[in-house]
């Protein structure tokens, strides 16, 4: 596990990198959410987050974030600093979604109709409202999770229509191409699909959908000049896993 000084020293260097991407896209770089990814670190990594004023941090599995979450917290209380949020960016299967609910306090990873509804009833068992993305495999990619393109608006009508959940907006993840030009060509495309897609499903409805939850420490720059309002880093912060 890398120092808080060497961490510091990383989101300094990553922030400064959306900064001049959005400068170059015309927007302003306060629109820009940086999620540090702390999969596979241990607690010590959302600590780092927190002491460095990042309000959340995102985790790929329930397990995991429930073993980490709460020395994460005592050792923040016990310095006085506020708990990050905790946001589940990885697959999640509707059998698990009642411990994601308990879990975590966004779910970036809706991706089917089925498990829309499961965590509306965990939600509702819980008491609250439960904050979610809908993943969409805007790369058309067949290794990677998420709603089809054609699929979305049917997917956004069935979790509308779900009493304890709050959509916020879209989440993708752009596919890897065979060499470093291929993949750039896709995370552009990919995150214009998002892009075109989230303001098509926000006209038809007539609400915001206002985080694109896109672009990662490979592809951030193309994420945000596509308008993404939450680039998902860990390899650039944390290291190697």
């Amino acid at each position: 596990m890398i120092t808080y000084e060497e961490f510091c020293s990383r989101v300094a260097a990553v922030e400064s990198r959306i900064a001049a991407a959005a400068r170059a896209a015309g927007r302003d770089p306060a629109t820009v959410r940086l999620l540090p990814v702390t999969k596979t670190h241990p607690a010590d990594a959302a600590i780092h987050a927190a002491r460095r004023g990042l309000a959340a941090v995102g985790e790929n599995r329930v397990q995991e974030a429930a073993e980490k979450r709460p020395p994460a917290e005592t050792a923040l209380a016990a310095e006085g600093i506020a708990a990050p949020r905790w946001e589940l960016i990885g697959h999640l299967q509707s059998n698990k979604a009642r411990a994601a609910a308990e879990t975590f306090d966004r779910i970036q990873s809706v991706d089917t109709e089925k498990l829309a509804r499961r965590l509306d009833a965990a939600a509702a068992e819980l008491g609250r409202p439960l904050a979610v993305l809908l993943q969409v495999n805007a790369g058309r990619d067949p290794a990677k999770f998420g709603c089809e393109l054609e699929d979305a608006p049917r997917l956004l009508d069935a979790a509308l229509g779900c009493a304890h959940l709050r959509v916020e907006g879209l989440m993708t993840i752009a596919p890897l191409g065979a060499d470093a030009a291929e993949t750039a060509a896709l995370a552009e495309r990919t995150f214009a699909n998002l892009r075109e897609l989230r303001d098509t499903l926000a006209a038809r409805h007539g609400i915001a959908l206002s985080e694109l939850s896109m672009g990662m420490s490979g592809d951030l720059e193309a994420a945000v000049a596509a308008g993404s309002t939450c680039v998902r880093v860990g390899t650039a912060l944390f290291g190697a896993r």
